[in-house]
């Protein structure tokens, strides 16, 4: 469960039909601003419709980055978000939400190393080196995506065998859990390293 601030448990957020939210931990309207704040926090919220009382937590999260996306915090490059949406009704499309928020786990286990690194705190160090192979890890990903849209659009105009297109993803699927496994095992190693020298 995600840490709480100032406060235990899920907040509870009524969204009405006029499109207000309420919090029900502190009986006041909110903003979209204000539950992005919180997210920041790490207070752990859901947003239920008022009226059906269905959980829409996912789409006001999702209109919450569109909100930052357009005042200009792009954070999610036009290349990734059309690799996103190709995957869309595709045979990989349940392993794309376990593989992004394993990746998002990742990069925050490592944000500190992370930022250590892009300062060049510790040039040629065991830092950059992290960030350096998850940047790597991040660019196969991205490639594996775009030869599957290739592949896919080269089956859809007749151009190659179905059969040999999956042994290809499957390939390209197997090379990168073990990159990923490849990875881990280097970063257990730098942390083991790490605690001997505290």
């Amino acid at each position: 469960m995600a840490k709480t601030s100032g406060g235990t448990g899920t907040v509870i957020i009524k969204k009405y039909a006029n499109r207000r939210l309420y919090n029900t931990e502190t009986s006041s309207y909110i903003t979209l601003d204000h539950l992005a704040l919180m997210t920041r926090e790490g207070r752990d919220f859901k947003v239920i419709d008022a009226k059906s009382e269905e959980d829409i937590t996912h789409n006001v999260l999702t209109q919450i980055i569109m909100e930052e996306e357009n005042r200009g915090q792009t954070m999610l490059p036009v290349s990734f978000l059309r690799q996103l949406i190709s995957l869309y009704g595709d045979s990989m499309q349940s392993m794309v939400p376990q593989y992004l928020e394993a990746s998002m786990d990742a990069f925050r286990r490592n944000q500190t190393q992370f930022r250590a690194a892009m300062e060049g705190a510790f040039v040629g160090g065991p830092f950059a080196e992290i960030a350096k192979r998850n940047m790597e890890m991040f660019e196969a990903a991205a490639s594996a995506f775009k030869a599957k849209t290739a592949d896919a659009a080269a089956a859809a105009a007749g151009g190659g065998d179905v059969a040999a297109t999956g042994a290809g993803r499957d390939d390209e699927l197997t090379a990168l859990k073990a990159q990923l496994a490849g990875l881990q095992a280097k970063i257990d190693k730098i942390d083991k390293i790490d605690k001997l020298d505290e």
